[in-house]
């Protein structure tokens, strides 16, 4: 396949979210005609991409419609019709990642098996079907209870410590991990395309919101030895190869006290602790997918300059249309990349934009991101 064709195919994504809105920020640079089928009227990518779609991603008859008109079919969401997306496979279209692998990945009960059947590090667990399952596994506390389907930006978990912590558990199927006395927490992107080539952006670092279970600052680089620099990147390795996945995958680590890098979750798709990429690396994580799932050459993933990304999250107690505080500030400043994400509504932690800084002195980024998140707030009109 040579340029010319990249740019006759259409790309389908299912989901409008500001995930697909910054593949098709870089999409434009090559000329791709993106389709987006989203349920919001409203949704982020609607006035940029070519051809806009408002329908249920779940639904079989609307997946298998959208589809149709594309080429190359891709998600930013992992909740949607895999059997529309297996028959389109079956009628010739190209489906990345594959509707087999999102299927794997809907459900956290059969990923931590395939992470188990593969001699893939990661915490160890116990599949639950009812609350009483939980309540029966109390000797394995200190745990955490996720939703096998459903779980989505921290929604689906539950930390037990202790017995008065297990009327929190899930009356649904589930399962119980260890919970991990972990040192740090680290993402890695690897990214796939249907030629074999295969790359790996350098790991990052992640803190996380107390309260929301949502990335609150990302650090690039990882304030890690190359020790365990090299054995992320190759636990992330081993995971996309022994999925076969095309596309871009995230994969989220522990790091324990004692050295050892442990899978925890993989998303299928670009990511939060990819969106320093667009400034901070060669080649965007948002490139790169479309690279992937086109089956264009893979781009260089290293990393160009340290950077913080600080995620601008729905303040507490706002709820309507929306309002930026401190912008001006933010923009005056030398290295600091706003990005908004064209949501119409605020709410208390809705994912409503993001920042990158650049900075020569990783300790000065740490310093800068405190600063830009208390100088930008996201609030409502109407509060």
């Amino acid at each position: 396949m040579n340029q010319q064709n990249y740019q006759q195919q259409t790309l389908g994504i299912l989901g409008g979210g500001q995930l697909g809105r910054m593949v098709i920020q870089s999409a434009i640079s090559y000329n791709l005609d993106v389709h987006i089928l989203d349920p919001d009227a409203n949704a982020p990518c609607k006035s940029i991409c070519q051809k806009f779609v408002q329908g249920n991603l779940k639904d079989y008859d609307t997946v298998y419609a959208f589809g149709k008109d594309c080429d190359v079919i891709t998600i930013e969401i992992e909740h949607v019709n895999t059997e529309a997306l297996q028959q389109l496979v079956a009628e010739g279209k190209k489906v990345y990642p594959q509707p087999e692998l999102i299927r794997l990945i809907q459900d956290k009960r059969v990923q931590k098996t395939f992470y188990h059947e593969h001699g893939i590090p990661t915490a160890a667990f116990i599949l639950t079907d009812t609350k009483e399952d939980v309540y029966a596994q109390s000797d394995f506390l200190p745990a955490v209870n996720k939703l096998g389907k459903e779980g989505y930006d921290g929604k689906g978990v539950q930390i037990l410590r202790t017995k008065e912590d297990l009327s929190k558990a899930f009356e649904a199927p589930s399962l119980l991990e260890k919970l991990i006395p972990f040192e740090q927490e680290l993402a890695v992107i690897v990214a796939r395309n249907e030629r074999g080539e295969l790359v790996a952006y350098p790991p990052v670092e992640c803190a996380f919101h107390p309260t929301a279970n949502l990335v609150e600052f990302l650090f690039a680089p990882a304030s890690i030895s190359d020790v365990i620099a090299e054995k992320a990147k190759e636990v992330a390795i081993q995971v996309i190869e022994a999925l076969g996945l095309i596309g871009i995958l995230a994969v989220e680590l522990f790091v324990t006290k004692e050295g050892e890098v442990l899978v925890n979750e993989i998303a299928p798709r670009p990511h939060n602790s990819g969106h320093h990429t667009i400034e901070a690396n060669y080649t965007s994580q948002f490139e790169q997918h479309m690279r992937a799932v086109m089956n264009m050459p893979l781009g260089n993933p290293d990393l160009r300059m340290p950077a913080a990304m600080v995620n601008l999250l729905g303040e507490e107690g706002h709820v309507g249309d929306v309002w930026v505080e401190g912008l001006d500030q933010a923009m005056a400043e030398k290295g600091v990349y706003i990005h908004l994400y064209g949501k119409k509504v605020t709410k208390p932690f809705r994912k409503m934009g993001h920042v990158t800084i650049l900075d020569e002195s990783v300790e000065h980024l740490k310093t800068r991101a405190i600063a830009i998140k208390e100088l930008i707030k996201i609030k409502s009109t109407s509060a």
